[in-house]
């Protein structure tokens, strides 16, 4: 897929295609980080860590925070 590069009031853009967004995982308003080195651009979304609420939702909302959890039994020399 080619795309061409337009003036954009006193810059330049890209229009990139929603499908081409979509297949990237990539929204709209999201930020990415943009390097440039030997004539190749390159988009990427920026590494970071889930919230503890995104957490959360990947689990249902059932993180079970509270109580105790079974780790089964000792295999080394753990003191319970």
């Amino acid at each position: 897929m080619q795309a061409q590069i337009k003036e954009w009031g006193n810059s330049q853009g890209i229009r990139l295609p929603k499908e081409i967004l979509k297949s990237a995982g990539i929204a709209l308003n999201e930020v990415l980080d943009i390097t440039a080195a030997n004539g190749v651009i390159t988009l990427a979304k920026p590494f970071r860590h889930k919230t503890l609420e995104e957490r959360a939702a990947e689990f249902d909302g059932q993180l079970m925070l509270d109580g105790e959890y079974d780790w089964g039994e000792p295999v080394g020399r753990e003191v319970w």
